[in-house]
């Protein structure tokens, strides 16, 4: 089964901080990088997978930077997941049941053995039905909701302050 990549997890921190800025005020890569002490060449490509996922959208000038696209209880952790890996399958079936010793020379095999998905596909393919579902059912907003519940209030101002009250640039 293939995993996902760190790039998700950052992708999830950084579109946590476009979620309600004050004023509207936009973020840029820079200061995100600067803030999660990450380099902002490596931020700057999965801003720009976000975007062309229209995740994000951006802003250029002294006050530009980047903003969520559309609300956050319409992007799911799944956009995130597809928008910075690409579509991707969980599972990859090798069809090994068709390459046993007994059948692997033979031109013509029975159909039993390759109609169908296998079983072991099939349990697969369900649990990456699953998968996808729990991740399109989670969205920015519910992650929102539960970090804030977790994280004082003001922890919450701290982050606010240092990002939209020039910490950032200091």
């Amino acid at each position: 089964m293939a995993t996902f990549g760190k790039g998700v997890e950052y992708a999830l921190h950084c579109l946590l901080y476009l979620i309600d800025p004050p004023g509207g005020t936009t973020i840029t890569v820079g200061d995100v990088a600067k803030f999660q002490g990450v380099s902002a060449t490596y931020l700057a490509k999965i801003f720009t997978k976000l975007k062309k996922a229209d995740l994000v959208r951006s802003s250029i000038g002294a006050q530009g930077g980047y903003e969520l696209a559309r609300p956050a209880d319409q992007i799911s952790f799944w956009d995130v997941v597809v928008a910075v890996e690409g579509k991707i399958n969980l599972f990859e079936c090798r069809n090994i049941r068709a390459c046993s010793a007994l059948h692997r020379d033979k031109k013509v095999k029975p159909d039993w053995l390759a109609s169908g998905p296998c079983e072991i596909h099939k349990v697969m393919m369900d649990v990456e039905d699953q998968i996808k579902a729990a991740l399109q059912k989670k969205t920015l907003a519910w992650l929102s909701r539960e970090v804030g519940k977790k994280i004082p209030k003001q922890e919450m101002e701290r982050v606010a302050r240092w990002f939209f009250h020039g910490e950032a640039r200091s």
